[in-house]
Parts: C-alpha cells; sequence; structure tokens
C-alpha cells in the first residue's frame, strides 16, 4: 500500500504548534500544556523518569569523581528520544494516542530520565575541583554523543519503519 503522491500545486496546511489545537468550534484554541489531562500524563511520565534516574545513579555511584551513569542515562535518553518522536510522526498525526504516548514518554517519562541540569552541575564540578579537562570533556562528551545517539534514534526508527511498510506490501 503506498501513499499518494501529493501533487506539486497542493501546499499541505501545517499546524504552527502541534501543542494547540484548532478545533472546529469557535473560539481561541486551547495550548495542550493548560489542559490538566496533559498535565497529569506528564507529570506522572516525569515521575516514573525521575524514580529510574534516581534508581540508577544511586546503583551506580562516580568513578573517579565522574558521574558516567549520568553521561549513559543522558545518551540512552536521546537515542530514545529521537526513536519515540520519529516513529510516531510517521504514523500521523500528533493526536490522541500519539499525543499522549508523546506527553508521557517523551515530556515525561525521558524528561524526568535526562538530566542536562546535573551534567551542568557535574561538569562545573568537575572543572571547579581542579579537573578542568575532565569536566569539559565530560559536557562535550554528554552533548556530542548525545546528539549522534538521537541522530541513531532517529535513523533507527525510519529504518523500522520502512521495513514495516515493505512487510505490508
Amino acid at each position: 500500500m503506498t501513499e499518494p503522491t501529493p501533487r506539486s500545486d497542493e501546499i499541505p496546511v501545517l499546524p504552527i504548534d502541534p501543542d494547540v489545537e484548532v478545533a472546529q468550534s469557535a473560539g481561541a484554541p486551547r495550548p495542550v500544556h493548560l489542559r490538566p489531562a496533559y498535565i497529569a500524563v506528564v507529570f506522572a511520565g516525569g515521575a516514573l523518569g525521575t524514580a529510574a534516574r534516581e534508581a540508577l545513579s544511586l546503583a551506580f555511584p562516580p568513578a573517579d569523581g565522574i558521574p558516567f551513569v549520568i553521561l549513559g542515562i543522558n545518551v540512552a535518553g536521546a537515542f530514545l528520544l529521537g526513536f519515540l518522536l520519529d516513529a510516531l510522526v510517521r504514523r500521523g498525526p500528533d493526536e490522541g494516542t500519539r499525543r499522549m504516548l508523546r506527553l508521557l514518554l517523551g515530556t515525561g517519562v525521558m524528561g524526568g530520565f535526562t538530566t542536562y541540569s546535573a551534567l551542568a552541575a557535574d561538569a562545573a564540578r568537575l572543572i571547579g575541583s581542579g579537573s578542568a579537562l575532565a569536566g569539559i570533556l565530560y559536557g562535550l562528551a554528554t552533548v556530542l554523543v548525545g546528539a549522534a545517539a538521537t541522530w541513531a534514534g532517529i535513523a533507527l526508527a525510519a529504518a523500522t519503519h520502512r521495513a514495516s511498510r515493505r512487510a505490508d506490501r
């Protein structure tokens, strides 16, 4: 089954912000971040992600003052977020179940699981304690490897999507 190819004279109309639903009814659209149900979903996901991060950081303390588990958490979270968001966007508009999954897993769980505030604090602590090179490398490695992990997550989601479409034919 193939998707119809849009005609060149058709210009798709995209929402300005996927978190603003434009209802067919009169009145201004209400942003998603102001809706109690969505706030609760993000809160629940954030609590789960934060608990998982805390459990891992307690189970695996820093080695030689370097919090490798936080680096791993941030890289894993970047990969998972890249995979999740690409997988969701390939399955259709950001509404209904897809929106709930994005908010629960992406914004909530991955937002609570990853911790760039701890990255900044740990890098500053390393630099302030006389390990400037370790602090700088720790910060750079987290950001650069995290960016590569995000790309890898997106690439894997795209490949998975292509494979499932071929299997459907």
